[in-house]
């Protein structure tokens, strides 16, 4: 983790895909059900929707707000600490940006779990629902071949483990 810092990943949540919408608030649109938006945001704020939390299989309200918007939270499914150590550190800050904003890098899920994985890689956290592991593994796969990212032995090693049990699991595109 020598250098690293999170703000060398650029600003938290900038509207990298000129939509008008913070990737924040896009991925909270794409992953929420029932999203209620703000007005006057064009759709781009949501206030209130409901996660089904891919990574515990809970229902998660979601309702924003100072006490309550931290329940829900955007996963890097790759974190920037693993990113970091695995080759981003070598990454213009420009590079560096747009892997921190993009949507195939993002997932919505709930705070505790955000907080509980950290900068762990699938040798060191995976979700703590069983069913999803294939499709987080496989995630992971594709950002980091997409990304040029290296794995370690124990990564590579727990990757396979996890995929072996879905062989036909298909890498997610971006």
């Amino acid at each position: 983790m020598t250098g690293y810092d999170r703000a060398a990943f650029g600003p938290a949540w900038k509207d990298v895909d000129r939509n008008g919408c913070d990737t924040r608030n896009d991925v909270l649109g794409r992953d929420l059900l029932g999203t209620e938006p703000k007005a006057g945001t064009h759709g781009c704020v949501v206030l209130r929707g409901e996660l089904d939390d891919p990574y515990t299989g809970e229902r998660v309200d979601f309702v924003r707000g100072s006490g309550t918007s931290a329940k829900v939270q955007v996963d890097h499914v790759v974190a920037l600490g693993d990113a970091w150590q695995k080759g981003a550190q070598q990454w213009s800050p420009a590079r560096r940006e747009a892997f921190a904003n993009d949507p195939l890098e993002l997932l919505a899920t709930s705070g505790a779990v955000n907080q509980a994985k950290g900068d762990g890689d699938a040798a060191t956290w995976l979700p703590p629902r069983k069913a999803f592991r294939c499709a987080y593994v496989a995630r992971q796969v594709a950002v980091k071949a997409a990304y040029r990212l290296t794995v370690t032995a124990a990564e590579r090693d727990a990757i396979a483990r996890v995929l072996q049990s879905c062989p036909g699991q298909p890498l997610p595109s971006g």
